[in-house]
């Protein structure tokens, strides 16, 4: 046997996928070594051996379940997105290439599997009379606190219900619900061209701006089973509209550990903001306090989806190149896509809470791809808790 395995032949001795081998490594579980390409790691094979032996020697079921769903083993199968080898596909097409060129009404006909015009046809749908008194008690509010309970006030579920059968009007309500979820971010009123550029038009940017917003929501649209996309399909297994899985993903999306990272990354540079990077990093480093924005655990190699973005961005700021180098120098971690989206709100002067903004309209396409896709399984999703609570009979 060879001194070292590739990704495949790793995975396949372990029984796992690529993203769980990833997994492991970030974990530390594992040790990846640098292979023929930036891209394509090694690992050596006694190491692979080793941790085979570990993981077949028996775990109590209650460790196996919360691997499971800590970055563990795939819980359910999906059609949608995979993970794999540092890169991103939708339904098989390199995620990188199509934030080049295609909308996200483009990505959402695919991810959806329908027609284009059925879904983002020519008429716009109304926003209710109540949405403009709601708006106003709002004023002021950044998304992550206003984009819920606007987007509930505003969006209804009779195309979108469970006894929808029609598969035009399910499409078209598929795709009112991305305009809908539009019209709240930008205080604007639905409208039928695509929703790159009416993000252009309510902030003000060129056409150079306008197409980078488009690839930030493309990169944005789904990411195979996080916290967000998960919680949408728990809601849609329940027979609940696919209106109500938005909601629900909208809901988880605003935590700190998920799409309301790009917050906590605001925070960080303007921490950072006149002062050199190194001290200030290496100080919250020292603390014990993370990088927000920097590592994620499906991508060792750095994060496919902040390239693209950053590759548009930090030619113009290379003082947030330093950022980046300062960050890895010190951690081995490179920038996420809460990091990249925070760059694009900062160099196309966006309004604060637009990189959350920009994450959750981009991720509305995802969030109804895996509510539709639960729905056509027809299977309630209950896991079993491992309780850890006093026995009754000690209770008593």
């Amino acid at each position: 046997m060879s001194r070292y395995l590739s990704s495949a032949e790793a995975a396949a001795r372990l029984g796992v996928s690529r993203q769980t081998l990833y997994a492991y490594v970030s974990r530390g579980l594992l040790h990846a070594h640098d292979g023929e390409t930036p891209r394509e790691s090694r690992y050596l094979a006694a190491d692979v051996e080793q941790l085979a032996g570990q993981r077949t020697r028996g775990r109590k079921p209650r460790e196996v379940a919360k691997a499971t769903l800590s970055w563990g083993l795939p819980v359910l199968e999906s059609g949608i997105t995979l993970i794999e080898d540092g890169c991103l596909y939708y339904r098989g097409c390199d995620a990188a290439a199509l934030s080049e060129s295609v909308t996200l009404e483009a990505l959402g006909a695919l991810l959806w599997q329908c027609p284009e015009p059925a879904a983002f046809g020519a008429a716009a749908p109304a926003a209710p009379a109540h949405l403009a008194a709601l708006r106003a008690a709002f004023a002021g509010h950044r998304s992550e606190e206003a984009l819920l309970p606007l987007f509930t006030a505003a969006s209804h579920d009779d195309d979108t219900a469970q006894w929808q059968k029609s598969p035009a009007r399910l499409a078209a309500g598929c795709g009112a619900l991305v305009r809908l979820l539009a019209a709240c971010l930008l205080g604007t009123a639905p409208a039928a061209t695509p929703v790159h550029r009416q993000c252009a038009s309510a902030w003000g940017v060129d056409e150079a701006g306008a197409d980078l917003i488009r690839m930030a929501l493309v990169l944005c649209a789904d990411h195979e089973l996080n916290a967000s996309s998960f919680t949408a399909r728990c809601v849609a297994s329940t027979g609940a509209s696919l209106r109500a899985s938005v909601v629900g993903g909208l809901a988880a999306l605003t935590g700190g550990r998920h799409g309301g990272a790009t917050a906590r990354v605001e925070a960080l540079w303007d921490e950072l903001a006149g002062a050199p990077p190194e001290a200030r990093l290496r100080e919250r480093l020292a603390r014990g306090e993370d990088l927000p924005g920097f590592g994620h655990h499906l991508y060792p190699a750095g994060d496919v989806r902040a390239f693209g973005l950053l590759a548009r961005t930090l030619a113009h700021h290379p003082e947030w190149q330093e950022i980046i180098d300062v960050a890895y120098g010190l951690s081995g971690q490179r920038p996420s896509v809460d990091f990249a989206l925070v760059a694009v709100r900062r160099h196309l002067r966006l309004p604060p809470g637009a990189a959350f903004g920009m994450f959750a309209l981009g991720r509305s396409v995802g969030w109804i791809a895996h509510a539709l896709e639960q729905r056509a399984g027809d299977a309630l999703i209950r896991p079993r808790a491992a309780y850890v609570g006093p026995r009754p009979e000690a209770a008593s």
